[in-house]
C-alpha cells in the first residue's frame, strides 16, 4: 500500500488488490476516505472538511498520475 503523497500529516494512499472504482484513500488521525478519482466523489468514508479539501486540491492536479498507480498496482481491473 504505497503512500503517494503526504500532506500535513494527511496520507494518501494507493493500494493494490483494490476494486473498482480507481480510488484511493485518503487518511487522517482516525479517520478514513476513499475516494473515486474521476470524480473526487466521496465513496465511503469521512475525513473533517479542511484536509479533505487540501488532499483533493492536490488529487484534482494530479488525476493522470493517480489512475496510472492504480492502473499499475491492480493490472487486472
Amino acid at each position: 500500500m504505497p503512500t503517494i503523497k503526504i500532506i500535513d500529516s494527511i496520507k494518501i494512499d494507493v493500494y493494490s488488490r483494490e476494486h473498482l472504482p480507481p480510488h484511493f484513500h485518503l487518511l487522517y488521525a482516525e479517520y478514513e476516505e476513499l475516494i473515486e478519482i474521476e470524480t473526487l466523489k466521496t465513496y465511503i468514508g469521512f475525513v473533517p472538511k479542511n484536509q479533505r479539501k487540501k488532499a483533493t486540491d492536490w488529487a484534482m492536479n494530479n488525476k493522470n498520475y493517480l489512475l496510472e498507480v492504480f492502473k499499475q498496482l491492480n493490472p487486472r481491473l
